[in-house]
Order: C-alpha cells, then sequence, then structure tokens
C-alpha cells in the first residue's frame, strides 16, 4: 500500500486549519461581549465586578490566548510552506496543535490542574461554533496515529535544536546555535550541581556570558549594545534556559534595567549606565517587591527622602534576584508620602557594594539574607532592609519624581516575552532529558517510549512548545516594529509558563519513580518550572489583566 494512504496528516492540512480561524475569532468575539455585559456598569468596566467574574474574566483570556496561538501557528506554518520547507514533522506539529487546542476551547481549557476555562462560564453553547472543519479537526487531527508518527520523528532528529523549524532567519538560528553550544558545554554539564548544593552559578559563566554579549544583547550600538531585535533575545533566552534557567535568567537582569533606563532615563543616565551593563561590568538587579504587597505595587511603602543631594532610603523588599553579587539595583520607593497610590512612586539606579554568600550586603545601610527555595536557585533570592540607605539625587532615573511606575509598565511588554522565552527553554529541557530516558529506560522487554502513553506525552510536548514559541516570537516582532503588545506578551507568558510546567510535570511521570529522586535532572527542571506561573504576574493576574486588556480592545 502507498505510504499516502496510511499517512495520519489530513489532506488540505493548512486549507482546514486556515478555515476554522474565523470560528474561533467568533467564539473569542462572543466571549468578549458576554464578560462586557456581566461587568459592565453605566458603560465602563467595573473593576470590582469583573474580580467578582473571574471565572468568566479568565475564561475570556485563556480563549483569546488559544486563537491568538493557533493563528500564529497558521501564520507559522504558511511561512514555511512557501519555502517549501513545511516537511512531515511541522505538519504534524501544526495538525496536533489544531485539533487539541480547538477541542480545549469548545471543551474545558486547563487553567491549573484543577480550574477548567469554560465556555458556559460565559454564557455560551459549544455547539453554537461547531463546523464541518471543526468537527474534524476535533476527532481526526490528535489521534494516536499522528502523536506516534511525531514521536517516530523527533527520535530521528534527536540532537536537533527543536523538533521542527521555527520560521526564523539564518542569523537568528546561528546564534541559537552559539549559544546551544555555549550552554551544552559550560551549563549543563554542571547544573544539577549548582542547583543540590543552592550554589551561586560561577563568576566565569558570567564573565563568558559577557564576551558572547548576553547583556548587551538588545542594547543600541550607540550605547555600547548589538542592537539585535527582541527575537534574537528570544532565541538566547531559550537556549541559556533550556540549559538552567539560572543561566537564561542572568539576561533578564540587563534587559530590564537596560530597558528601563533606555525608555525613562536621561541622555547622561543611558551614556554613563548602559556601556556598563552592556559589558557585564555592572551586574543590575530589580528590586520592585515588598513582604505584604506582591503585585498591588501602588501600595509600596519603601520610601525614598531627599536629604540634600541624596535620597535617603527606608523600608523592606522581598523576592529580590540575584541581589547579593550585583552592582546597581533599580530600586522603586516612595518619594510623596502623602501619595498611597501610583502617583508616588519613583525609580531609582542605586549603586551598592557586590557580596558574597558570608556577607550578602556589605553596603552601608543594607542588610538582608537568603530566602531558601525549591528551584530557581543560581542566584539566589533575598529579603533586603533599607534604613539610611543613600543614593544621589543624580541616580532618580529621569531625574523627575513620581515617574517610577509609569517607567515599570514600559518594561514590562520586554519583560513577559522574555519569561515566555526561559519557559520555552525549560520546556524544552524536560522534553529532551524525558526523550532519553523513554529511549533509554526498558520494561516488558521493550523502550518505554514504544508505550502510547508515553510516545503521547512527548509528542504533545513538542507540539506545544512550538505553539508558545510562536506566540513568543509573534510578540517580540511586534515589539521590535513598536506596536503596542501587552496583550500579545502577556498570553505569551501565560501560555509558556503553563507549557513549561506541563512538560517538567509529564517528564518526571515518564520517568516514574526515578523521577522523584534528587540525582535525576528532571527533579531539577520540575522544581525550575513552577516559578514561571508566578513571577512577573502570576497566571490569575496575568489572566486578569489580559480581560481588560481585550474588553478595552473590544470597545474600540
Amino acid at each position: 500500500m502507498p505510504e499516502a494512504a496510511t499517512s495520519p496528516i489530513l489532506p488540505d492540512l493548512l486549507g482546514l486549519c486556515a478555515s476554522v480561524l474565523p470560528d474561533l475569532d467568533r467564539m473569542v468575539d462572543d466571549a468578549r461581549k458576554a464578560l462586557r455585559a456581566q461587568v459592565e456598569r453605566d458603560g465602563r468596566i467595573s473593576g470590582a465586578s469583573l474580580n467578582q467574574n473571574q471565572y468568566a474574566a479568565h475564561a475570556l483570556s485563556w480563549l483569546a490566548t488559544y486563537a491568538q496561538a493557533l493563528r500564529q501557528m497558521h501564520a507559522w506554518a504558511s511561512a514555511l510552506d512557501s519555502e517549501r520547507k513545511f516537511g512531515e514533522i511541522e505538519q504534524l506539529i501544526l495538525q496536533i496543535a489544531f485539533g487539541e487546542y480547538v477541542t480545549q476551547m469548545l471543551g474545558g481549557i486547563p487553567m491549573s490542574q484543577g480550574e477548567m476555562a469554560r465556555l458556559s462560564d460565559l454564557g455560551l453553547f459549544p455547539g453554537a461554533y461547531y463546523s464541518e472543519a471543526l468537527k474534524t479537526l476535533t476527532t481526526a487531527a490528535n489521534a494516536e496515529p499522528a502523536r506516534a508518527a511525531l514521536c517516530r520523528l523527533m527520535q530521528e532528529r534527536e540532537g536537533s535544536p527543536t523538533f521542527g523549524a521555527t520560521g526564523l532567519d539564518d542569523e537568528l538560528e546561528m546564534i541559537r546555535d552559539q549559544f546551544r553550544r555555549f550552554a551544552e558545554d559550560k551549563v549543563v554539564p554542571y547544573a544539577h550541581e549548582w542547583h543540590l548544593k543552592d550554589e551561586f552559578i560561577p563568576m566565569s559563566i558570567i564573565d563568558e556570558m559577557a564576551e558572547l554579549g548576553v547583556f548587551g544583547l538588545t542594547i543600541p550600538e550607540e550605547y555600547g549594545g548589538f542592537g539585535f531585535p527582541k527575537a534574537a533575545m528570544c532565541v538566547v533566552s531559550e537556549e541559556l534556559s533550556r540549559g538552567y534557567i539560572g543561566v537564561g535568567s542572568l539576561g533578564t537582569r540587563s534587559e530590564i534595567a537596560a530597558e528601563l533606563i533606555l525608555c525613562g532615563g536621561t541622555e547622561e543616565q543611558k551614556q554613563h549606565w548602559l556601556p556598563l551593563i552592556a559589558s557585564g561590568e555592572k551586574l543590575p538587579t530589580a528590586v520592585f517587591t515588598e513582604p505584604n504587597t506582591g503585585s498591588d505595587l501602588g501600595s509600596l511603602r519603601t520610601r525614598a527622602v531627599l536629604e540634600g543631594d541624596d535620597y535617603v532610603v527606608t523600608g523592606n523588599k522581598t523576592w529580590i534576584t540575584h541581589a547579593a553579587r550585583t552592582h546597581v539595583m533599580t530600586l522603586l520607593a516612595r518619594t510623596d508620602p502623602d501619595s498611597d497610590n501610583y502617583s508616588g512612586l519613583s525609580m531609582f539606579l542605586a549603586e551598592k557594594e557586590p557580596g558574597d554568600d558570608a556577607n550578602p550586603f556589605p553596603s552601608p545601610g543594607m542588610t538582608g539574607g537568603e530566602i531558601e527555595v525549591l528551584g530557581y536557585r543560581g542566584m539566589k533570592e533575598y529579603e533586603i532592609g533599607f534604613d539610611g540607605f543613600r543614593v544621589p539625587a543624580a541616580n532618580l532615573l529621569g531625574g523627575v519624581e513620581g515617574q517610577g511606575f509609569k517607567q515599570l509598565m514600559q518594561t514590562f511588554e520586554s519583560a513577559r516575552i522574555q519569561t515566555a522565552a526561559r519557559a520555552i527553554g525549560v520546556a524544552q529541557s524536560a522534553m529532551e532529558i524525558a526523550l532519553r530516558y523513554a529511549q533509554e529506560r526498558r520494561q516488558f522487554n521493550q523502550s518505554i517510549i514504544e508505550f502510547p502513553r508515553v510516545s503521547s506525552k512527548l509528542a504533545m510536548m513538542a507540539v506545544e512548545i512550538m505553539v508558545a514559541r510562536q506566540l513568543s516570537y509573534h510578540s517580540a516582532r511586534e515589539k521590535d516594529q513598536g506596536r503596542r503588545c501587552d496583550l500579545e506578551a502577556g498570553m505569551a507568558k501565560l501560555l509558556g509558563a503553563r507549557v513549561a510546567w506541563a512538560a517538567a510535570d509529564n517528564g518526571v511521570q515518564i520517568h516514574g519513580g526515578n523521577g522523584f529522586a534528587l540525582e535525576y535532572p528532571i527533579s531539577r527542571v520540575l522544581c525550575d518550572a513552577r516559578i514561571l506561573n508566578i513571577f512577573e504576574g502570576a497566571a490569575e493576574i496575568q489572566a486578569q489583566v489580559i480581560a481588560r486588556r481585550l474588553l478595552e480592545v473590544g470597545a474600540n
């Protein structure tokens, strides 16, 4: 029998996928209208009502995220097809993605292990959206033969940077290869030991990263950087995080600090700080969160009072990543003591002396200690106390008080795109570790990868990683084009974090009891993956922000 007759790939796959996109758009539009009807009061969105209707709001967020993800997957596949690069593995990834995600949109999207986003949360009926194309995708696209075929192809391509073409240009793929080699040689062999011993990532690694240009990747050339697009940042973050999330996240510190200075700093501040950050000579850390505020930054209480030529800082901060060894803090504090909201906040470029385990905070006016954590250990987390800590007035970002929250908001797009990229790297690591183990582990006289429940898990990891990857690349392109992309970046982060956790969790499951043993790297990846759904905006906060933005967009 000819091979084509047994192929699990559906006929006219690209056309089939394209035909359902209008149905998905209609579903999202109806969901938006339904939520607006629930939360609108006197022609405006009621924040209190939106909070009371979180299930409906978050259902809208996930529906819209899935619809956007599938649209970007179709765009990715169409571009590959036009270049004659749309091979069997890419077709299977596209088909399974559409089959699974449209099925979930109709039947229920997992927001977490015990929470589903359903159309019924919005008063909508799944049957209203069924078309012949949707029926075909839900019944045939993600069938077991398709997943089995994808897993076989993955084994043939083991060692490839990605399973399936990413759609990026040759220059970005060269960058990927460079950083993948660096991670393989300098990070992967040592990451698990750093994790188990709760050790700092060695300074020698940081120095090599600086030489490779990690810290100046997207900083304009006029300020000592490389001026690469955000897509390059995604690729580098993916590959470094695939080696170890702590290494991938070192670049995040510089990315956030540079973005703050580029968007809100004076020209003098840009000329001084950006070359130092780009070269790695000055390592920054972000000092925003306080013990009792979490995501509610408008309630920050840390004070900065001008005394002569210095601001004197008093207060407490927590969950400060890589606080000890860094040289400068982007420090958010309240400069207007009479304010109780965002308007009284200012951002500072606060210099400090680097510390170590024995003396983490040698600078006068600073104290603090390490917060012991499950994962994400290579930079360490700290709580910090400020008591009489002095910052020169010249280091007030932008030179004007009260701009701190606005300046911080300008970085959220890049930070969330970068977090989505880190999540993809963690997920990729989980998949590769699980794939190797499934090939090597034998039970009942065969490799466990031959069991459908194992091969299906691996296939879905590859599919969802590509979905999250295309959503993050789309966000990066929007950012590079100067378009507002907080919605797209939020979606990329929301989905990427869930994909990373699912991949790590399934990786442990494939390992069985061994996955619960500390000696196996998948145990570390599980711990590292868990934080991605929390930092840079917890999933619940992220879904709420996306819902409000969708309602704003729908009203325009």
